[in-house]
């Protein structure tokens, strides 16, 4: 069995695992040792495999869905996770997927039923598959954790444990330029795309420890909506320069300049690291033009949660126990 290394390769060497969903460039994929796997886009009845942006340019495919070609996704299939998974059970390094929300898509139970099939056939290697919970590049910010966690010794083992409490503490906040794309992808009722671009409604929405979109509100207008990001900002941060933080956007620039801006003003953060990036096609698809992000550590989103959260989640504790 060839024990290929790469990074530092000492004993606690794993192999870490993103797909696109986690909006992170292949570019820094790289530099890090992270390994990403495309979700297929079909874009004007032609299917693709994202690869974040190589292949098309974010404005060639977000001009593409504003002049009204149509674009969906598709889950990542169980073959297409057999096949992964077994190669890197050949080269025998502990795996650590860092799954797209189950929530938002089938390709986590995919995943986990690959994950068993090729554990049956490889019984010593280890393999681990955790539901990140977390929409589009709220799935990088963990990644870029968990690479530094790895570098701080951290087993396969205890890097799943680690990021399945680490991820309740990744706060996104993001808001649309229109509901069309959500509606086309039936996450929403056209008729509430319809009203909301009459009445000029842009959305802030975020999610919920499931990794379900939750409304948190609605603006007149976009000034407005791009604020609203900010003071959500404000009410969840925990100061931490040495966390960064992600600010992306579905071809959406110079909103995207102005929230960094606005970020910078506040306290301490003037020179805190912001990573930019674009959305890529996978969300972007769902998303439509004009998303913008703002995407940081913060205090822990579980701890806030309501009544009737905590008796489900306390159901499903004794239920597993």
């Amino acid at each position: 069995m060839s024990n290929t290394t790469s990074g530092s390769g000492h004993a606690h060497r794993c192999r870490i695992v993103v797909d696109t969903c986690a909006d992170l460039t292949p570019e820094i994929a790289a530099s890090l040792d992270v390994d990403i796997l495309g979700f297929p886009y079909i874009l004007d009845g032609v299917e693709h495999t994202d690869d974040i942006w190589t292949s098309i340019t974010p404005a060639e495919f977000y001009d593409q869905i504003r002049s009204g070609v149509k674009a969906s996704t598709s889950a990542i299939s169980i073959g297409r996770y057999l096949e992964y998974f077994t190669q890197c059970a050949e080269e025998g390094t502990p795996t650590v997927y860092l799954c797209f929300t189950s929530a938002l898509s089938s390709s986590y139970d995919s995943a986990v039923t690959a994950s068993e099939q090729v554990r049956a056939q490889y019984p010593d290697f280890e393999l681990y598959v955790v539901d990140n919970a977390l929409p589009c590049a709220c799935g990088e910010l963990l990644a870029l954790e968990a690479v530094r966690q790895r570098a701080a010794g951290l087993s396969a083992k205890q890097l799943a444990a680690w990021a399945d409490e680490a991820k309740t503490y990744v706060h996104g906040y993001f808001t649309l330029d229109s509901l069309d794309s959500l509606a086309a992808g039936g996450r929403i009722p056209p008729a509430a795309a319809q009203l909301s671009s009459k009445l000029d409604i842009k959305p802030e929405l975020s999610f919920d420890l499931a990794g379900s979109l939750s409304l948190i509100g609605v603006n007149r207008g976009r000034k407005k909506a791009l604020k609203s990001l900010i003071k959500s900002f404000k009410e969840n941060y925990v100061l931490d320069p040495t966390m960064p933080m992600t600010i992306v956007s579905a071809d959406a620039e110079k909103d995207a300049d102005w929230v960094e801006a606005a970020v910078r003003k506040e306290e301490g953060c003037a020179n805190v690291t912001i990573i930019r990036g674009a959305v890529g096609p996978t969300i972007g698809a769902h998303v439509g033009p004009g998303m913008v992000a703002l995407i940081f550590w913060g205090r822990n989103r579980a701890e806030k949660i309501s009544l009737t959260d905590r008796i489900a989640k306390k159901v499903r504790g004794s239920s597993e126990g």
